[in-house]
C-alpha cells in the first residue's frame, strides 16, 4: 500500500471499480478489497481513507454482506458510506434504515441545505440505485441533503455516507463531492500519476514471473493487449515475450495487415497466425452470442496451444482483460450479478498448462491509453474505437458466415470513413454496424428488393461502464445511409441505435 491509498471494500456495486477510477483522477492511489476483509488486514495496510461501495442487497436480507466493525474501521481512517455503503453505515452505528415504498432509480434530485462543496449546486442532479433509505441518522451525524424527504447526505466527524453514486459519471459534480472527502476530510496528497502506475506494473509484473520462465502474449489488435504487449515486453524482454497476433477471419476491413505493421514498428517480438478456417467452421450454425463467445474463447486456446508447440516451453499467458469485462462476466470480490460473458475473462483450461498474467486486469480504457502514452505507443493508435475480442462475429446477430462478414465489413468501414471525413471520429467513444437477421422489401435500381438490415451505433463514455448514443446531424445520417445502401450489395435499410447504456450494453451481443 502506498502513502496516501485509499482502500474500497466491494459489497457487489456494477459501480464499485468506478469509485478507484475516480479516486485515480484525483491523483491517489486505491485498491479494492472483498467487503469481509478482516480488520487486521485493513489496519495493516494504513490507509488514509475507508469507502464502503454500493451493492444489490439489504441490510436487512438473510445473507446480505455486513461488516460489524464499522466504528473500528473510523478509527482507522475516515470512512465513506456510498448506497449500500452508507445505509450500513446508519446501520451500525444507530441510526434508522427502513424500507421504501418509492424506490429511486436512475436520475433524482437532491436538494443541499450546506453542499460540501463551493462547486455542487443546492439543486444537484444524481444517479441513484436503491430501495431501502436511512430514515433517522446515527448520533452526532448531520443531514446536509435531501431527496424525496429521505436524507441523501449524511456527516459526521469520522465518516460521512451518500445515498448516491458520486462516481457516476450521469452524478453532477459528483468527483467534486469525492475530493471534498479526499482531500477534505482524509487530508490526502494527489500523488499518483501513470508514470507512476506503469512503474508499478513493470515491477509487478517482474516479481511475478521468475526469470527463468517466458510468455506468450495474445495480441488482438486492440489496444489494451497492444498495451499489455509492450508492458510486459518492456518489464521482461523481447526474447522472453513472444506475442501471438491471431487472425480470426472476424476482424475488421485490412486490419490485420495495419496492426501488424504497428506490432513491428514498436518493436513487439510478433507472430501472425492465419486461421480464419478454424474459427469459421467451428461458428457454423452457432446463433446464440454467449456460445458464439465461448466458441472463440476455446479456439483462440486451441491456436495457443499450437503455437506453444513451435515455440517451446512458454509458462504464462498474457491478455489485455480489462475491468469492464470483468465486472460483466464475473464477480470479482464482491456479488456483483454477470452481464455478459467475455472470451478472455474466467480463467484458463487446466490442459493448458499456463499461467495468467493479466496486468491491466482491474484498469479502465481511459487509463489504458494513458499508459500506452507512457509507453510511447503512437496517439492514432492508443485513440482507435475499442473492438471487442469476439471481433465481428458478436456484430452479425445469429449465425456468422463469410458471406455476411464480407457485407458487414464494407458497411462499418464507409459509416468509420465518414466519421474520419466529417472530423468527428475523435469526438465519439465507439462507433460501429450491426449485420440484423432481419431482411426487408425495398427499391433499387426501380427493382424490388428484399435484403438485409444495417444498424449503426455510436455511442459516447469515459470508462465503458455508462454510455449515451451521439447525436448526429441528419445531414451526417444521410449520406452515410446512402452511401451503405448504394455500395453495399445485400443492404437495403439502415437503422440508428438511440439506446443508453444502461438499459442497453455497447454492443449488441
Amino acid at each position: 500500500m502506498t502513502p496516501n491509498g485509499f482502500l474500497i471494500l466491494d459489497f457487489g456495486s456494477q459501480l464499485t471499480q468506478l469509485i478507484a477510477r475516480r479516486l485515480r483522477e484525483l491523483h491517489v492511489y486505491s485498491e479494492l478489497l472483498p467487503y469481509d476483509t478482516p480488520l487486521a488486514e485493513i489496519q495493516k495496510r494504513q490507509p488514509k481513507g475507508i469507502i464502503l461501495s454500493g451493492g444489490p442487497s439489504s441490510v436487512f436480507e438473510s445473507g446480505a454482506p455486513i461488516r460489524n466493525d464499522i466504528p473500528e474501521l473510523m478509527q482507522i481512517a475516515p470512512v465513506l458510506g456510498i448506497c449500500y455503503g452508507m445505509q450500513l453505515l446508519a446501520h451500525q452505528l444507530g441510526g434508522k434504515v427502513v424500507g421504501s415504498s418509492q424506490r429511486e432509480y436512475g436520475f433524482n434530485e437532491v436538494l443541499w441545505s450546506k453542499p460540501l462543496s463551493s462547486k455542487v449546486s443546492s439543486k444537484q442532479k444524481v444517479w441513484m440505485s436503491h430501495g431501502d433509505v436511512v430514515q433517522v441518522p446515527p448520533p452526532h451525524f448531520e443531514v446536509l441533503a435531501y431527496s424525496s424527504n429521505h436524507p441523501a447526505v449524511m456527516v459526521g466527524p469520522k465518516a460521512w455516507g451518500f445515498q448516491f453514486h458520486p462516481e457516476a459519471t450521469h452524478t453532477e459534480s459528483g468527483l467534486e463531492l469525492i475530493k471534498s472527502y479526499v482531500f477534505d476530510l482524509c487530508k490526502a496528497q494527489p500523488n499518483w500519476v501513470a508514470q507512476q502506475i506503469v512503474h508499478q506494473l513493470i515491477q509487478q509484473i517482474k516479481l511475478q514471473v521468475p526469470d527463468n520462465e517466458r510468455v506468450l502474449c495474445a495480441l488482438s489488435g486492440g489496444v489494451d493487449s497492444t498495451v499489455v504487449g509492450t508492458l510486459v515486453t518492456q518489464a521482461l524482454g523481447k526474447d522472453r515475450v513472444h506475442c501471438v497476433f491471431v487472425d480470426t477471419g472476424l476482424l475488421r476491413k485490412n486490419e490485420a495487415q495495419s496492426v501488424l505493421e504497428l506490432y513491428n514498428d514498436i518493436g513487439l517480438n510478433v507472430h501472425c497466425v492465419r486461421a480464419q478456417e478454424a474459427f469459421l467452421s467451428r461458428l457454423k450454425g452457432v446463433e446464440d452470442p454467449e456460445k458464439k463467445r465461448q466458441i472463440i474463447g476455446h479456439t483462440f486456446i486451441d491456436v495457443f496451444k499450437e503455437e506453444i508447440q513451435k515455440i517451446g516451453k512458454i509458462d504464462w499467458l498474457a491478455q489485455g482483460t480489462l475491468y469492464p469485462d470483468v465486472i460483466e462476466s464475473v464477480s470479482l470480490r464482491g456479488t456483483s450479478v454477470t452481464i455478459k460473458t467475455h472470451h478472455n475473462v474466467g480463467g484458463l483450461p487446466k490442459d493448458l498448462n499456463l499461467k495468467l498474467l493479466e496486468p491491466v486486469r482491474e484498469l479502465f480504457k481511459d487509463e489504458v491509453r494513458a499508459l500506452g502514452a507512457q509507453l510511447e505507443i503512437p496517439h492514432k493508435f492508443l485513440w482507435r474505437h475499442p473492438f471487442p475480442g469476439p471481433g465481428l462475429a458478436i456484430r452479425i446477430l445469429g449465425e456468422v458466415n463469410a458471406d455476411d462478414l464480407n457485407i458487414l465489413r464494407e458497411a462499418d468501414a464507409i459509416f468509420i470513413d465518414e466519421l474520419y471525413k466529417n472530423s468527428l471520429y475523435d469526438k465519439i467513444w465507439q462507433a460501429f454496424a450491426v449485420l440484423l437477421p432481419v431482411r426487408t422489401v425495398g427499391v433499387q435500381g426501380d427493382a424490388r428488393s428484399y435484403d438485409r438490415v444495417l444498424a449503426l451505433r455510436a455511442v459516447n463514455s469515459s470508462d465503458g461502464m455508462t454510455a449515451d448514443w451521439y447525436g448526429f446531424t441528419t445531414e451526417f445520417m444521410r449520406q452515410t445511409s446512402n452511401r451503405i445502401t448504394n455500395e453495399v450489395r445485400g443492404v437495403n435499410r439502415v437503422v440508428y441505435d438511440v439506446t443508453s447504456k444502461p438499459p442497453g450494453t455497447i454492443e449488441w451481443e
